[in-house]
């Protein structure tokens, strides 16, 4: 087994409504979730003028060889279901699921890359990730998510909403 992380982000409709349906359904359809993180309102990154999110991280356990991206079109499957729509890219949207990492996995297609290419970016991801998933080391630069959120000093810092 190896532990799967996954970053949600929402900022249209019921946010923190948003952020718990999808966790009920990855919970049903990936596996029973391990550690939720809190849900944080974070600023648009990328495209910034829209609303703030709410972000949140989950942990999982998930079997070494599954096949990255049949995940993937899974979770893809879960915000259709929950009525997301395809706009432009970092855009607002209902519900956003990325795969940021399973376990020391290193996994590059076309289509995804993990761990998450930008993992080392963006506060809203490490500031949760490091709640759940505190001893994890980047697998290609070492350096672990305590780091890499140190050294975004200069980013706003997530706003801590509550319990997921």
């Amino acid at each position: 087994m190896a532990v799967l992380a996954l970053g949600l982000g929402t900022n249209l409709g019921n946010r923190l409504g948003n952020l718990r349906q999808a966790a009920r359904a990855i919970g049903e359809d990936i596996g029973p979730i391990l550690r939720a993180s809190d849900a944080f309102e974070t600023e648009p990154w990328g495209v910034t003028d829209q609303p703030h999110f709410l972000n949140a991280c989950l942990c999982l356990d998930i079997d070494e060889g599954v096949d990255p991206e049949e995940l993937l079109a899974s979770l893809k499957a879960i915000e259709r279901r929950m009525g997301r729509k395809e706009t432009i890219r970092w855009g607002a949207r209902l519900i956003d699921i990325d795969i940021l990492l399973i376990g020391d996995r290193v996994y590059e297609s076309p289509i995804l890359k993990i761990p998450h290419l930008h993992l080392p970016e963006r506060t809203f991801v490490l500031t949760p990730l490091v709640q759940i998933l505190p001893g994890w080391t980047h697998p290609l630069t070492g350096k672990s998510l305590e780091e890499m959120s140190k050294a975004l000093k200069g980013e706003p810092s997530p706003l801590r909403i509550g319990p997921l």
